[in-house]
């Protein structure tokens, strides 16, 4: 296993951190709890020191991790069933929530995830599917009933 020297670690976490906090965010709903999966995401990251093919592969691996460890905060904790009304507009505040974003984090994962990743992070169909692991269709069909969620919701 290969070290991590500091200016290493704080290059990768400069580079990844806001996005990776944004993603957590908008699964886990709580600044608390998207701040604690992107550190335990940063933590895996230099456990392992995995090696990465290229710039993408190093992002795929990010992004598929983080997403990874919402699921397993998600599933570890009971979702709280109200957040103070201040909380909640901070929360909108910071994502960048209108009426749009606010209907998307509204979607079950399996749809927020892969809008997310194309229409707010700019991935391809074609990268989404190679980072969710998953067909070209399944999310070609997944973006067209998450377009379609929204326009019933909107």
């Amino acid at each position: 296993m290969s070290r991590l020297s500091t200016e290493q670690f704080e290059a990768v976490y400069g580079k990844y951190s806001n996005m990776l906090y944004r993603l957590a965010l908008s699964h886990l709903l709580s600044k608390e709890d998207a701040e604690d999966a992107v550190h335990e995401v940063f933590i895996k990251y230099m456990n392992s020191v995995p090696h990465f093919f290229n710039a993408e592969h190093e992002k795929a691996w990010f992004i598929r991790v983080t997403v990874n460890q919402c699921h397993d905060s998600a599933r570890r904790r009971i979702l709280r069933s109200h957040a103070p009304l201040e909380e909640a507009a901070e929360l909108c505040a910071e994502i960048g929530a209108g009426e749009v974003t606010e209907a998307v984090l509204g979607l079950e994962d399996i749809y927020k995830t892969p809008v997310l990743l194309h229409y707010y992070e700019g991935y391809s169909v074609e990268e989404c599917a190679r980072i969710l692991r998953v067909s070209v269709s399944a999310v070609k069909m997944r973006l067209a009933r998450a377009r379609e969620k929204l326009k019933i919701d909107l």
